[in-house]
């Protein structure tokens, strides 16, 4: 009887971790893109502060999960992939027991105050960004790529501010442009994948136009990351090949194996695409390593 009722103790455990999707924090690694572009990743004290940052923003970014699963609990149920995946569409955790690890989440992100604040208050705007985007913004068409994009803006910038050092604006131009790549591919995903009926949104999206979306992210990203490391950082011209060849693989990726609607998954399931990932971050670290540089 007793391991019995330890293990039906045990799914909701592991529902909620579900629930809080930890794979997806991979994409908080953006913030501390200001840690390794100012030089300071040997620095103890920028790494902690780098650190807090991060995890500032791992649940501010949970609690977002929380929020719109809530919202979307109905909708997700009828998806032919979340009604299996999403564990308040499929019954696993009752809106109750989400509603409290919401409150415990934002709770968390405020104490964030005490020993982060500028990061904090970063990570605060962008939970209200989200809380829009899913009472909102994501059915309005463009807007909501531009949404999505500007949670990636706003984590790099949360990792400069907890730094205190400045942000050069190719950096932030090229962080957009790449997030908006993202972002209109995993529209893309989602029309081709569950069609018009998987969002409301979708309805106004062709794949022709997300396609040309996508693209052009994808160029202007290239082209702007490439004048900041002409202008920014020239010791990083060896970075050049790494990224085109990220891009490429991940497109090779959503285009075989349609993984475009999560990027983190398309990460996680894909060794090469995680080693350049890798290859690039200590290729960046082996550079600038020692490095004094002028970041605007």
């Amino acid at each position: 009887m007793a391991p019995a009722d330890a293990g039906a103790g045990a799914v909701p455990l592991r529902a909620l971790v579900r629930l809080l999707r930890p794979r997806q924090w991979l994409k908080n690694a953006f913030v501390l893109a200001p840690l390794i572009f100012s030089g300071r990743f040997t620095d103890p004290h920028a790494i902690s502060e780098a650190a807090a940052a991060f995890l500032v923003f791992c649940l501010a970014s949970s609690a977002s999960y929380v929020f719109n699963d809530l919202i979307d609990r109905h909708a997700d149920a009828a998806h032919p992939v979340k009604a299996r995946t999403r564990p308040l569409a499929t019954g696993a955790v009752t809106p109750q027991a989400a509603i409290v690890l919401l409150a415990c989440l934002i709770l968390l992100v405020l104490s964030g105050l005490a020993w982060t604040p500028a990061a904090t208050l970063v990570a605060l705007l962008y939970l209200a960004l989200n809380v829009a985007y899913s009472l909102k913004l994501k059915h309005v068409p463009v807007l909501d790529i531009f949404t999505l994009a500007a949670g990636f803006v706003l984590r790099v910038y949360a990792g400069a501010v907890a730094l205190d050092v400045p942000l050069s604006s190719w950096m932030m131009v090229t962080t957009l442009s790449l997030a908006l790549y993202l972002a209109a591919v995993k529209r893309r995903d989602e029309l081709a994948g569950a069609g018009d009926g998987g969002r409301e949104v979708l309805k106004l999206y062709s794949i022709r136009l997300l396609d040309r979306y996508a693209e052009t992210a994808a160029l202007s990203a290239v082209v702007f990351y490439g004048l900041f490391v002409v202008t920014v950082q020239p010791r990083l011209n060896v970075t050049l090949p790494i990224v085109l060849f990220g891009l490429f693989r991940y497109w090779y990726v959503v285009d075989n194996e349609g993984r475009g609607e999560s990027p983190t998954d398309a990460v996680w399931s894909d060794w090469p695409l995680l080693l350049t990932l890798v290859a690039w971050a200590a290729v960046c670290i082996w550079r600038l390593h020692g490095a004094t540089h002028d970041p605007h």
